[in-house]
């Protein structure tokens, strides 16, 4: 083999390892301009055989309740992704993919011209992924996503799980009338039980509510006030060793951290603060996590999709914490 063909080969691995690695641990370097999109360069794959965690995009945005759009938010997530994987991750102090092993396992599939059925395929999907004994980590789509993912993962962990709920809304608005909406979808899992408002906790909300069914509530005041080493303190007090789902609605952060979403609320915590918490609730028992209503047709510059992409790599570090 002449050199030239050998650096031909070494430039080609470079761009393709999404697809050619074999090896789910361990981080290659690779540009992060060229090649298919993948969360942080993990392998595209649905084999979950050795699989830890499985990345994986709801292209959803029919539960909105203000601007459509969260639908592009896994591709604008992977896409910004690409960029923020180089090896140990700063402030963690290890390479998440030393430990975990981690593919991108694409998105599920939505049918829009049925959306009666979305919510049974979204359950379906998820439950494909952990039935598996791998977790998700899921790109939405519009926060309405999170209920039917709770609802695969009570099946098979059982009822009463603790929710950790980053967001500027509570979305416990009081629904009977059983609408797919995503302000009310966790009224729904609090009165089926899926998730036990006791032992759950809200971050950051800033608007009004008729009743927070009894989660205990870490308003943005609150977050301002007290900092965020109270705040993960609190969190791991009220979430104690229960098995726990987290979700992060971008909304939490503050506009000027993230304008790319629906529905936008000025007061909000930054992006600082909120890597500071997720690093402070280390060791916790998470089961699955999720990233939220990223709308990246009102973005600035990608900083909503790159915050989504970073807070994303922070679930995956801790994650990891679980198995030291």
């Amino acid at each position: 083999m002449t050199r030239s063909t050998d650096f031909a080969l070494f430039n080609e691995n470079l761009s393709d390892e999404k697809l050619s690695r074999e090896a789910l641990l361990g981080t290659n370097i690779e540009p992060s301009y060229s090649g298919v999109l993948s969360f942080v360069r993990r392998k595209y794959s649905r084999d979950l055989t050795h699989a830890d965690v499985a990345v994986t995009g709801i292209p959803y945005d029919l539960a909105c309740t203000n601007r459509p759009g969260a639908r592009f938010g896994p591709r604008a997530i992977r896409e910004e992704s690409s960029a923020i994987n180089w090896g140990t991750v700063p402030h963690w102090g290890f390479d998440p993919f030393d430990k975990l092993a981690v593919v991108d396992y694409g998105d599920c599939g939505v049918d829009s011209s049925h959306p009666e059925k979305i919510p049974d395929e979204i359950e379906a999907h998820i439950s494909n992924i952990i039935n598996n004994d791998c977790a998700t980590l899921t790109l939405g789509g519009d926060h309405f996503i999170t209920y039917p993912i709770l609802k695969a993962y009570a099946k098979k962990y059982g009822k009463g799980l603790s929710l950790i709920h980053f967001d500027a809304h509570y979305d416990t608005w009081n629904d009977r009338a059983g609408k797919i909406e995503h302000g009310t979808m966790f009224y729904h899992a609090v009165k089926e039980g899926i998730i036990n408002p006791k032992n759950s906790v809200q971050i950051g909300q800033r608007t009004a509510i008729e009743d927070t069914l009894g989660f205990n509530v870490l308003d943005n005041q609150w977050v301002h006030e007290h900092g965020v080493e109270a705040v993960a303190q609190r969190i791991k007090d009220i979430v104690g060793d229960n098995l726990c789902y987290l979700t992060f609605d971008i909304d939490c952060l503050d506009p000027s951290f993230a304008p790319g979403t629906g529905t936008p609320v000025i007061g909000g915590l930054s992006t600082y603060q909120a890597q500071r918490i997720l690093r402070g609730i280390e060791g916790i028992n998470v089961i699955g996590m999720d990233v939220v209503e990223v709308a990246p047709a009102y973005d600035h510059g990608a900083i909503t999709a790159l915050a989504g992409a970073s807070l994303g790599l922070d679930m995956l570090c801790l994650f990891a914490t679980k198995l030291k």
